[in-house]
């Protein structure tokens, strides 16, 4: 298993104050003619890092997609498991997740025991993530398979405590997820008291759709935005969310 390169790399960047955008790739929604200019895209802009994963891939659609990605591009590749069996050695490192929001054991704790046996035996740079689920406006995938209920949107005393639990339990990112496709993204106020009370990393995911609210996550303290399913839409909001996020930076 190899160190920490990437977590060291997302750290330099969080300390120096500059933005970071992951551009989510889930196997199952692009052909390979769609993932190839997605690709181009992510390597003009220079994005950040890729996530690879979702709520139902198969093991064979992981490994070609990280397969392709890795034969076009020099970005590193994050794997984001929606199960024990997403894992695949070409990739960089996986966000070990666990699911903080929940109470499903299997979400929390079993597919992670399942899973480390064949990451101990990879060079996967393990990176342990706090997983917390966000109300987003709708039952999205990540809700329905992992059977469990999102903290409600407007609890951000909730997000707050269970993001701190997150890192007293020793996680080294918090990912604050509202879910694929939902119609709205985690409010900056929940960012900003999430952000304003733990020490390390905060990504924020789903939802985000346009450079206004993109804008107002960052702003409010997220380290890093993950962007999906708009890119699904209209691969070209990559290039304005690399520029949304050089022209915050500029401004430091």
């Amino acid at each position: 298993m190899k160190k920490s390169a990437l977590y060291n790399a997302i750290l330099k960047k969080v300390e120096k104050g500059a933005k970071q955008l992951a551009v989510l790739i889930d196997p199952g929604k692009q052909n390979f003619a769609e993932l190839l200019k997605t690709i181009h895209i992510c390597n003009q802009v220079n994005i950040d890092f890729f996530l690879v994963g979702g709520s139902t891939v198969s093991k064979g659609d992981l490994n070609k997609t990280v397969h392709a990605i890795k034969e076009n591009s020099s970005i590193p590749i994050l794997l984001f498991p929606g199960d024990y069996t997403q894992t695949s050695d070409k990739a960089d490192g996986i966000l070990f997740l666990s699911l903080l929001s929940g109470n499903n054991p299997d979400y929390l704790i079993g597919n992670q025991i399942l899973a480390t046996p064949t990451i101990e035996k990879s060079n996967l740079e393990v990176i342990p993530t706090g997983y917390i689920l966000i109300e987003g406006g709708k039952e999205t995938a990540v809700v329905r398979v992992s059977q469990t209920e999102p903290i409600p949107h407007v609890d951000i005393e909730k997000a707050k405590t269970v993001a701190l639990t997150g890192e007293y339990l020793g996680k080294q990112l918090i990912y604050l997820e509202a879910g694929s496709g939902a119609l709205k993204s985690v409010s900056p106020e929940m960012i900003e008291l999430v952000k304003k009370t733990i020490s390390i990393p905060l990504i924020v995911g789903g939802g985000i759709r346009d450079l206004k609210t993109a804008s107002q996550i960052y702003t409010a303290g997220a380290d890093i935005i993950v962007i999906g399913n708009k890119v699904e839409e209209n691969r070209h909001f990559i290039s304005e969310m690399a520029q949304l996020k050089s022209e915050l930076f500029s401004k430091i």
